[in-house]
């Protein structure tokens, strides 16, 4: 069961009644999105190493809003986005075209995009537009095979680990990180101590940045490239 609700920067959210726990942040959900997914983990790739590509894995599919925000994106939008994302309970038609997020944004396109992303087919590759194209699985995350040493952004966005533990889980979090090219980097609204000992147990770089509106911290992990 889902309940929709307006959040304090005029987007909605989606809190799950059984787990009560909501799909964004009640402070500020297209706030909190863009600060922690593209500003410290898109656009923070993109200055650094200046790709021509860009491949994403996002652990979360949920309301599409990280997916749009990509895609709409203008500072990336000459560059190629290959968008790999994953969810194991994906939206009805009827909840999606409730959301609100087209209206909050700038771009007139938004809204055909955020239908057009929720409409792709799943389990195979589907482009929009130009420099963009998506790959939506339907499966539990924590099973999923992963090919190694592909991505160079993930957006790590599921449900909080007190939650859904075992998504934030060290096994998970290693295949993950296995998962990542090197010099690759994964972002987070999740700040917990054992999130953050585990990825440094597995040898990545943690990075504590200023968070979204609400919360003071987020995370920021860099893989190895050695």
């Amino acid at each position: 069961m889902l309940q929709l609700i307006n959040t304090a920067d005029g987007s909605h959210t989606l809190r799950h009644l059984g787990l009560q726990e909501t799909y964004h942040s009640v402070h500020g959900a297209v706030q909190e999105s863009a600060h922690v997914y593209i500003q410290h983990g898109l656009h923070y790739f993109m200055d650094r190493d200046q790709p021509r590509i860009i491949k994403i894995l996002e652990v979360g599919f949920g309301t599409g809003l990280n997916a749009l925000l990509t895609l709409v994106d203008k500072k990336a939008r000459d560059v190629e986005k290959s968008y790999d994302t994953v969810e194991a309970f994906p939206l009805g038609e009827a909840i999606v075209k409730q959301l609100n997020y087209p209206a909050c944004l700038p771009e007139k396109d938004a809204a055909p995009h955020f239908m057009a992303l929720h409409r792709a087919a799943w389990g195979r590759p589907v482009r929009l537009g130009a420099n963009f194209s998506i790959h939506k699985t339907e499966a539990d995350f924590c099973s999923l095979p992963l090919r190694a040493g592909y991505y160079d952004v993930v957006y790590f966005d599921a449900f909080g680990p007190k939650v859904q533990p075992g998504i934030w889980a060290k096994p998970v979090l290693a295949r993950v990180e296995a998962a990542m090219a090197k010099g690759g980097i994964l972002v987070t609204y999740c700040a917990s101590g054992q999130f953050k000992r585990d990825l440094m147990a597995l040898g990545m770089e943690v990075e504590e940045l200023p968070g979204p509106p609400g919360k003071r911290v987020m995370v920021r992990a860099c893989r190895s490239c050695k």
